[in-house]
Order: structure tokens, then C-alpha cells, then sequence
């Protein structure tokens, strides 16, 4: 008679990994991730495939390739992320975490080498997020509960069904809720009404103890203010509380040319301390960098009298200013747009006006990347430099990068942003660091090129960076990454302390966000 054999524990383990590593697609368990990660609710929502790791290791900048992440978690729920970042916390040796909205970072900022990356977007699969909820309340105002998943474009098409929407844009739509309010996010309403940091009354934010918890001014202060322009390192947004107010129908877009950059600057500070316009922001075109770029909105018509006019002058500057209109307030918008321009020296003969719809305008960098997009110039290295530099410094930087680094370089390049803030629309306690002086300009050099061309247009970035060092120009740098704990210290100067206390406090292990290299390397 044969003896029955008992089967053993260790056959039982082996059999029920096998079936998860089934469950993720046929492939091996990554190392460096915990094998008890398989035992999880959300083990079949992870990916371990090179499909997947790949394309969370790339991003919009495509200047760095850092090695891959172990897995990438495609939650169906904020239960999903808490219980990935809990598991973590828990453990001797916990593994990193970065949040991924739409991959628009520059430099590896939103990637986790050896880690997981949480695809946020896959929680637009489900109704298990947070959406999109516009709500009108008498002590609040006008707002919209949004999900840090959420695209701004999705936040304005939703909040124009109520006609509502947001007081604080950025220029491109296509970006998160949680992706821009983790750095700033900033564009021409910015002068009016402060950054989307200023423009939020409360938050639902993961820590990295894979704490759930609602924040405000009010409530849990120290974590709204430490997440707000906080790159990332104290928790993920899943809900943002977005200031809403009646939307306009239409908006008078108007740009002016000018020659001078002094004369450019002082209508453009003139402007934003005066009360009446909705956008302002400014721009500059030379040899190399054309008015017919992705960014451009003028008639085509137009081009060969802008052309003659920046190989007359080398350089010209434009100012870009919008006042929004409706039914009620159309008969007088053109009066009212007169009045605020009267006195300001642009060159005669070289304005430009067009009447649009408010989507239209808010949507119109968007255009521009469908363009680019059929032609195959969309997914390319994009080596940005983007920069505030303090109001007493600009006309150097003018002469010193404008009419001098700029124009050296022997490609197409650009565009080129440069318009002032006002350091009173920005709140202190956040995260966010600025120049300290009333008024600062953002400079942006939003250069694209090819696969293989990239690298002199980086080294242009750091020619301009090292000018303001040599110039003692105290610029602070926007969507940039640094590479070592005292640029990073010497970035956030004196909030360091504050900043390096915050992750203590909500993230001590420092799971989140490694992509920063803020605490811990790539």
C-alpha cells in the first residue's frame, strides 16, 4: 500500500508565487522589490514588463535615462496607492515611490530607479477617484474638488458646464492637478492672481507613511504648505480644492512689438500695477528663433514683415496682454482695453489683435503640439531652462544672455518667455522659492531639438547659469533639478531648514519622490 506523502510548506510558497508571477504577466519578480509585494490586494495591478517600466522611465525632457523602475502600479483606487506606500513605510528597508501624472518633467523628476512609479492616470479608469466636482457654496465661493489625477483641460471643459473655471492656468492644459501643484504652476493670470499654489482652499494628500489626510490653511497647515510647490516630497495629491470664478466668454488678445528692452520691461511693470487686465506675459524672437514656432499665434500673413523687422534689429520683444469680455460687458471691452494702453511705447504699426474664445485662448499652446506632433517634433529632447530672476538684475540679464549667449548658438531654438510676478501673489508658507524682491521676472528658454543635437543647447543652459553666478544675478531656478544636497540647500536657502524638518515629519523614510534627488539619489 503506498504511503501518503505530505506535501510541504515550501512546495505551497512556491506554487502561490508562481501564480502571481502569472498574475503580472509572465515575468520574473524584480529583486529589489519585496516577494510579500505579490501577497497585496493590488499584486494584479502591478507590471513588472519592460513595456511598462520603459515608459515610465521616460518623460517629456528625454535628456536623462536612469535605470527603470522594478514595477509600475495602475491603481483603481487612492486605497490602491495607500496601500502600496504603507507597505513600504513598514518595512526595514522600504522601497521608493514617485507619482506619475502626464510625464511632463524635465529631468527624471517624476521616476523612481529600482522603485515603483504610480501611473495616477489610471485612476480615470475607475470611479474610484476623485474627479472632477464643481460645487457653489456661501462661504466658500465658487469651487471645483478635483483629483490630482486630472488634466487642467478636463478641470475647464467640467467647470464651463457650470460657467465657472479656474482664476490660475498654466500655459500648456495637458498637465495634472498634482503634477503642477507640486512646483508652482504658473503663466499670465499669474501676475493678477498669484500662482495655482495661491489659488487652493484644501487638499487630500498620501504622505509617505501612507497617511490619508485632508489639509487647508486651517487644517493640517503645516502639510498644505509643505506639499504645495513641494516637488513631490510630502505626499501625493489626490483631491485639490480649486478657486473658481464666472467664467468669461470671449477675450481680446492683443501683442505689441517692441526694439528695446527697457522700453519692453517698464510698459510690462506699468501694466501689471494697474488694475484691468486678465493676461500679461512677454516674449522675444531673433535669427534663431522664429515667430512661426509652436508657441506662435500670429496670421501667417504676417511673418515676412516680423522676419524683416528681427533681421533689422537682431532682437525684438513682444507683450502679450488679454482682457476677457462677455455679452453684458462687449460694447465697452474695446474703450476699456484703449484706456489701459494709452502712453505705452510699443513700435507704431506693430500690434496685433484678435477676438477669441476664453477656450480657445487657454487651449492655444495645444494647437501648436498637434502640429508638432504630425510632424514627429513632438517626442524630442527638450533641454528647458526656466528661471526667476529678481527685477534689479534683468537688464543684465537682457545684455548678458538675450543679446549675447542666445544669439551664439548655430540652430533653431526657442521660444523665448520673459515677463514679471508680483512676490505679494505668492504665499510665503509654501514650499515655492522666489526671488526676494517685490517684483521678478520668469525667464524661459524653451528649447526643443533633435535626438542627437541636444547637448549644445544644454551647454548654452549652463553658460547662462554660470553668467549669473559670475554677474551675481540670485536667480532661482523653476522645473529644474539639482544633483547634490548643497544646491539644494543653497536653492531653498533660508527655508531649507523648514523643508528638511516637513520630510521628517511626513515622509521620514524618504520614499517619495527620489526623481528629485533632494534627499536620496537616482
Amino acid at each position: 500500500m503506498a504511503k501518503s506523502c505530505p506535501i510541504s510548506s515550501s512546495f505551497i510558497i512556491i506554487s502561490v508565487l508562481i501564480h502571481f508571477t502569472l498574475s503580472i504577466g509572465l515575468r520574473r519578480w524584480p529583486d529589489v522589490l519585496p516577494y510579500e509585494l505579490q501577497s497585496l490586494d493590488i499584486a494584479s495591478r502591478l507590471r513588472v514588463d519592460p513595456d511598462a517600466t520603459r515608459m515610465a522611465s521616460r518623460d517629456f525632457g528625454r535628456l536623462v535615462h536612469p535605470p527603470n523602475p522594478a514595477a509600475v502600479l495602475y491603481p483603481s483606487s487612492i486605497e490602491d496607492i495607500a496601500s502600496l506606500v504603507k507597505f513600504s513605510y513598514n518595512r526595514s528597508s522600504p522601497f521608493s515611490i514617485a507619482a506619475r501624472g502626464q510625464g511632463h518633467s524635465l529631468r527624471g523628476q517624476a521616476m523612481a530607479s529600482h522603485g515603483v512609479v504610480v501611473e495616477m492616470r489610471s485612476l480615470n479608469n475607475c470611479s474610484c477617484g476623485s474627479g472632477i466636482r464643481v460645487t457653489k457654496n456661501p462661504i466658500w465661493g465658487s469651487y471645483a474638488d478635483v483629483g490630482g489625477e486630472q488634466q487642467w483641460i478636463d478641470v475647464l471643459q467640467a467647470t464651463l458646464k457650470h460657467g465657472l473655471a479656474p482664476v490660475s492656468w498654466t500655459d500648456y492644459l495637458y498637465l495634472t492637478i498634482g503634477g503642477t501643484l507640486s512646483n508652482a504652476g504658473i503663466s499670465g493670470q499669474t501676475f493678477r492672481h498669484g500662482p495655482q499654489i495661491s489659488n487652493v482652499y484644501e487638499m487630500d494628500v498620501l504622505t509617505g507613511k501612507g497617511e490619508l489626510v485632508t489639509c487647508s490653511k486651517d487644517t493640517n497647515s503645516e502639510l498644505f504648505f509643505a506639499v504645495l510647490g513641494g516637488l513631490g516630497q510630502f505626499g501625493i495629491i489626490t483631491r485639490a480644492r480649486i478657486a473658481l470664478e464666472p467664467a468669461p466668454e470671449r477675450v481680446k488678445w492683443i501683442q505689441m512689438l517692441y526694439d528695446d528692452f527697457s522700453t519692453f520691461s517698464r510698459d510690462q511693470e506699468h501694466l501689471i500695477s494697474i488694475n484691468g487686465l486678465d493676461y500679461l506675459e512677454g516674449s522675444l524672437f531673433m535669427q534663431n528663433s522664429s515667430p512661426n514656432n509652436w508657441r506662435s499665434s500670429f496670421s501667417p500673413s504676417e511673418y515676412p514683415r516680423i522676419s524683416s523687422l528681427i533681421s533689422k534689429n537682431g532682437i525684438i520683444y513682444c507683450l502679450e496682454v488679454v482682457k476677457n469680455y462677455d455679452e453684458l460687458t462687449s460694447h465697452t471691452v474695446d474703450e476699456e482695453l484703449q484706456e489701459l494702453l494709452k502712453g505705452l511705447n510699443f513700435l507704431p504699426g506693430f500690434v496685433f489683435t484678435k477676438d477669441v474664445s476664453l477656450v480657445d485662448f487657454l487651449n492655444r499652446v495645444h494647437s501648436g503640439e498637434l502640429n508638432l506632433r504630425a510632424k514627429g517634433l513632438w517626442d524630442v529632447p527638450h533641454p528647458w531652462l526656466n528661471l526667476f530672476v529678481p527685477r534689479s538684475s534683468i537688464s543684465d540679464f537682457n545684455s548678458g544672455v538675450f543679446r549675447d549667449i542666445l544669439p551664439k548658438i548655430n540652430q533653431t531654438t526657442g521660444p523665448f518667455l520673459v515677463y514679471p510676478m508680483i512676490r505679494n501673489k505668492w504665499d510665503d508658507r509654501t514650499s515655492a522659492v522666489i526671488p526676494d524682491e517685490d517684483i521678478f521676472y520668469t525667464v524661459g528658454v524653451l528649447h526643443s531639438s533633435g535626438a542627437d543635437d541636444w547637448e549644445p543647447l544644454e551647454n548654452q543652459n549652463k553658460e547662462i547659469l554660470k553668467f549669473c553666478d559670475k554677474a551675481g544675478i540670485k536667480i532661482k531656478r523653476y522645473l529644474s533639478r539639482y544633483t547634490t544636497k548643497e544646491d539644494w540647500m543653497n536653492h531653498f536657502g533660508p527655508k531649507w531648514r523648514t523643508f528638511e524638518d516637513r520630510k521628517a515629519q511626513f515622509d521620514p523614510k524618504m520614499i517619495l519622490s527620489p526623481g528629485q534627488q533632494i534627499f536620496n539619489s537616482v
